[in-house]
């Protein structure tokens, strides 16, 4: 299998790139960034993720089927990630308060 000169080029460049938003990576958990700590690290893997699935899985140059299926795939784990937070978002957490979650105590006070 012959690869272009062009082809090379590119597979280097986004090698580079990966490499870069690796030490990005590395910088990002040295550091407390507060409540930014979360949405930083997922934009850098969110980047990785778009550059090995475009250049090296080569969805750049696929049919529209499988870009289709990507996309069919990337929408069901956004709605899977979202049911998730919204269950972890809604809890309540003042009731879990000291570790116990047996109401019968609580009934048998009464």
């Amino acid at each position: 299998m012959s690869h272009k000169r062009s082809d090379i080029s590119i597979y280097v460049t986004v090698y580079v790139v990966l490499l870069v938003l690796l030490a990005l990576t590395v910088e990002a958990a040295r550091h407390d960034l507060g409540h930014w700590n979360f949405a930083v690290t997922m934009a850098i893997a969110g980047a990785k993720a778009v550059c090995i699935g475009l250049f090296f899985m080569h969805l750049r140059t696929s049919t529209p089927l499988v870009k289709l299926v990507v996309t069919a795939s990337l929408l069901w784990i956004a709605i899977l990630f979202s049911l998730s937070l919204a269950d972890y978002w809604t809890r309540d957490w003042d009731s879990l308060v000291g570790g116990s979650r047996d109401v019968s105590r609580s009934d048998a006070a009464q």
